[in-house]
Order: structure tokens, then C-alpha cells, then sequence
């Protein structure tokens, strides 16, 4: 690095230190609040909690829920800063060959509108461009110190020293969270570089093009395109063919929904009897070995009763999705054609492959890992877990007791984190080892003793699919469902 990008890094490290510095200081009295409250084990969440935990959720919640929204286009670009790269982490930066046929997309395409029933040939969507997708190998780099930068060699001999270090097969998949429309695969190195190091295998960690510029399906196609990527290497890739038996979708929140999306459109691929020309040959379509997500955002439109039952435990802000209340125009929202949600338009709210709990079947899925805490995604996620095991889908399911929303990324620091981190690795390692021979387990993990529970999973979700189904109708507005209705 030459001295003058160093003191430009420098200047960028020190003016989000004071931006950061500025967004805390209205903040202090609610931080002593929590604190004193926590102090004198007043609050509820103190019985579980650790005093930085609780006020972390607590000033998350207030910034995420501000009085006077800020512009979209403003409040992205803050979640899309690289925080730079150091210490016991590999990350060789890539980006796919576009193919020379549209087969992926076209293929896409066919299993979307495959998954719905059109009443009206003047819905659609925006289709997207097949694009080249960004991505970061990632791995551990143990010989580092905590804040060594990485060497000055080029990102193909980055890559090669990683897999030095790999010392097992599995392969991540892995996209990140942020509703679709914030953070990037910097923001995630945290939990990718755990991940890697806990499976001693590598991550492929995704830059999918963001909502609200790049709506529905975009960021499936990216999704789609890297997976054959990794299956059938365009040419002058770094890595060589990965072996489907290998790779392992992982991802968090919205990324969490995105490897769910993944796997339902392969399947529904795999129902069409397609195979896809990609880089002028024929291609079989095949499952991954396994497909994990942590605290998954399933009910896209906000309609369990978790959403608010749940609140008091988590950061994520009141229900909004469908408001009328609008962020202040700017150069990307509201979109044109305008509608209502930032991912999608309005029309395929409710189709399975954007609100996946409204998903006929998972027949024929590989073992699935899930896990949540007592956060308002909750309902949703064992929701599908109840699904799941209905379609006789292997399911490891694991509930962390009071902990929020993607909690390992967000109090790190948490025993319940490092439990939860540990056991999401030794899924992956068991599934790439053999994935026949995963058990199902259900299982509540209990705050600051990590005592484990078995789940009665007949009592794991009250809602039938006609229950959900009506809750998702009834919270976009049945008016809206006489173009396009959905086979639910």
C-alpha cells in the first residue's frame, strides 16, 4: 500500500469514527437508561442479557427506527463502505465471465413463472441482464497476527495461499443479509472468516446486486449464476469444478432468504426437467449438499403475529414494509414504475420464490439448517421448520432463547454466538461428509447456561398454510391479488 492510500484509508477510518461518534451521542441518556435499568435487574431482558448486549439491542433498535427517515440511496451507500481487511482472514477478490447464452436466465425465467398462475399477460416484472457477480473467496489465515493487512500479492495469489490453509472440502455459498437492499460481503468477513475457520473449508461470499436499483429476480440470477460458477467454472476462473456434493448454501436474514430462493428455484428446475447451456454445454442442474440459513427473512411482507409479539426481544423496527409513509425521494426510490416494496414489485409479493413461506413443497430438499431466536422473524422460521418436516425434508432446527435477530453477527461476544456458530459449522462438515446420514434434531438453547432442550415439534408452529396464507393475503390487500394470483 503506498503512503498516500494508506493516509486515504487513514481519513476514511477517522471520519466514520466521527460520524459514528455523533450518530451515539444523542443516544447517551437511553444507554444510561438500559444500563441503570440492567444495573438493578429492573428490566426483563437483564435476566438473560449481559450489560453491553442489552444496550447494544437497545441503540440498534432506536437507529433503526429513527423519527425522520433518511434517503435510501444514502442510508445503502453507509452499509457499503469497506471497513478494509486484516488479520486472520484470506480474501481474494473475483468476478464471473458473463456466458455467451441467456439459457440461465431464460431458465430462471421458466421457473418463476412456472410457480405461479398469471391471470393477466400485462403483469410482469423488470428483467434482468445476466451481469458479472462479484464475489470473495474467503478463508482462515492462521499465521496472521490480529491486525496484519494482507501481503502485496495479486488476488490469484491471494486465493492460492488460502487453499494452502483449506483443510477440508466444504465449499459456503454464502450471501448476506441487509432486507435485500443494505450491506455487502465486507460487512459479513466477521462471520464468513468463522465459518471458514470452524469448517476448515472456504467461502464463496456473494456481492448480489441490491434493491431497490436491482429488483426481483435479480439477486436470484446473481445467486443462480454463481452457483454454476462454482459447478462448472467459466474460463480463466481461479478455482477448478466444485463437486455439488461440496457446497453448502449459507446465509443470514435476507441472505438466509436468498439460499431458501436458490434451492426452491433448483427444484423447481429440476421438476421442469431442465437442464441449462452454460458456456456452450449442456448442464445438469444438481442440489448442493446441504442449505443453512440463520434467522431467515421468510414472510417478506410482514405478516406473522411475531412481527409484534416479539418486538420487546429484538432491534429490527415495527412492521413498515407496505406503510404508506415513504422515505424522502432520491435518486433510487421511489422506483419507476413505482411500487410498494423495495425488493419486489407489487405483483409477486406473494409468489413462493419472494415470500417463501407460501411454498406448496420442499420434496426432495437436502438437509436444511435453521436457526432463530426469540425475535420477529420468529413465527415464520418455525413455520417452515414445520413444513419441512411435513415434506420429510432432514431438518436441524435450533432456537437461542431472548437473543435477537442474526445475534452471532451482532453480539459476537455472547457465549450463545459461539454455540450457535459451532453448531451451523458442524452441520456443514456432517453434510459434506455424508449428508445421508444427518439426524434431525429440534432444539431450544437456553441463555448463558447453553442447556439444550428438545423441541415437541407438534407444538412448533400453531398456523396451518391456510392460516398463512390468509395472514400474507390480508396484509398486502386481496384488491391487489385479482391480476396475479399465486398457487399456493
Amino acid at each position: 500500500m503506498s503512503t498516500q492510500d494508506g493516509e486515504k484509508k487513514q481519513g476514511w477510518l477517522d471520519s466514520s469514527r466521527l460520524e459514528a461518534l455523533f450518530t451515539l451521542l444523542p443516544k447517551i441518556p437511553l444507554i444510561v437508561r438500559v444500563a441503570l435499568l440492567h444495573l438493578l435487574s429492573i428490566s426483563e431482558s437483564s435476566r438473560y442479557l449481559d450489560m453491553k448486549s442489552d444496550v447494544t439491542i437497545s441503540v440498534l433498535r432506536c437507529l433503526l427506527d429513527p423519527s425522520e427517515p433518511g434517503p435510501i440511496s444514502k442510508t445503502q451507500a453507509m452499509t457499503l463502505r469497506d471497513p478494509g481487511i486484516k488479520g486472520r482472514i484470506w480474501v481474494s477478490k473475483v468476478a464471473s465471465n458473463i456466458p455467451p447464452e441467456n439459457h440461465i436466465r431464460d431458465t430462471l425465467l421458466a421457473a418463476v413463472d412456472g410457480m405461479k398462475e398469471q391471470k393477466s399477460s400485462t403483469t410482469s416484472f423488470r428483467i434482468p441482464d445476466i451481469a458479472s457477480v462479484q464475489a470473495e473467496w474467503t478463508g482462515y489465515r492462521a499465521k496472521a497476527a490480529r491486525d496484519s493487512p494482507p501481503p502485496a500479492i495479486s488476488e490469484e495469489e491471494k486465493y492460492r495461499e488460502m487453499m494452502k490453509e483449506c483443510k477440508s472440502s466444504p465449499t459456503i455459498l454464502y450471501f448476506h443479509g441487509g432486507a435485500y437492499y443494505l450491506c455487502d460481503p465486507s460487512t459479513h468477513r466477521p462471520c464468513t472468516k468463522r465459518l471458514a475457520k470452524l469448517t476448515g473449508g472456504r467461502v464463496y461470499s456473494v456481492r448480489y446486486r441490491l434493491a431497490p436499483q436491482h429488483p426481483f429476480p435479480s439477486a436470484l440470477l446473481d445467486a443462480l449464476v454463481s452457483y454454476f460458477t462454482l459447478l462448472y467454472p467459466p474460463p480463466g476462473s481461479l478455482h477448478e469444478a466444485v463437486a455439488a456434493s461440496d457446497i453448502v448454501f449459507g446465509g443470514d436474514s435476507a441472505g438466509g432468504n436468498l439460499s431458501l430462493v436458490l434451492l426452491q428455484t433448483l427444484l423447481e428446475v429440476r421438476r421442469q426437467g431442465r437442464k441449462i447451456t452454460w458456456f456452450g454445454e449442456e448442464r445438469e442442474v444438481p442440489l448442493p449438499a446441504a442449505v443453512t440459513a440463520s434467522s431467515p427473512w421468510l414472510d417478506i411482507v410482514q405478516s406473522m403475529p411475531s412481527w409484534g409479539s416479539n418486538s420487546k426481544w429484538d432491534y429490527l423496527p415495527p412492521k413498515s414494509t407496505l406503510a404508506a409513509e415513504q422515505p424522502p425521494p432520491d435518486d433510487v426510490w421511489p422506483a419507476n414504475p413505482p411500487r410498494r416494496h423495495l425488493y419486489v414489485d407489487d405483483a409477486y409479493l406473494l409468489h413462493p420464490l419472494v415470500s417463501l413461506q407460501l411454498n406448496r413443497s420442499w420434496e426432495g430438499s437436502p438437509p436444511i439448517y435453521i436457526c432463530c431466536g426469540w425475535e420477529c422473524l420468529a413465527d415464520e422460521d418455525k413455520y417452515l421448520v414445520s413444513k419441512l418436516i411435513k415434506d420429510s425434508v432432514p431438518v436441524v432446527f435450533e432456537e437461542y432463547e431472548a437473543m435477537p435477530h442474526v445475534f452471532p453477527l451482532i453480539i459476537p461476544h455472547r457465549p450463545e454466538s459461539r454455540r450457535n456458530l459451532q453448531g451451523w459449522s458442524n452441520f456443514i462438515k456432517r453434510a459434506v461428509d455424508d449428508a445421508t446420514k444427518i439426524e434431525p434434531s429440534y432444539t431450544t438453547i437456553k441463555a448463558k447456561t447453553l442447556q439444550e432442550v428438545a423441541i415437541d415439534t407438534t407444538k412448533l408452529s400453531p398456523y396451518s398454510e391456510e392460516d398463512v396464507r390468509d395472514m400474507a393475503r390480508d396484509r398486502v390487500g386481496r384488491e391487489q391479488l385479482t391480476e396475479v394470483s399465486v398457487k399456493l
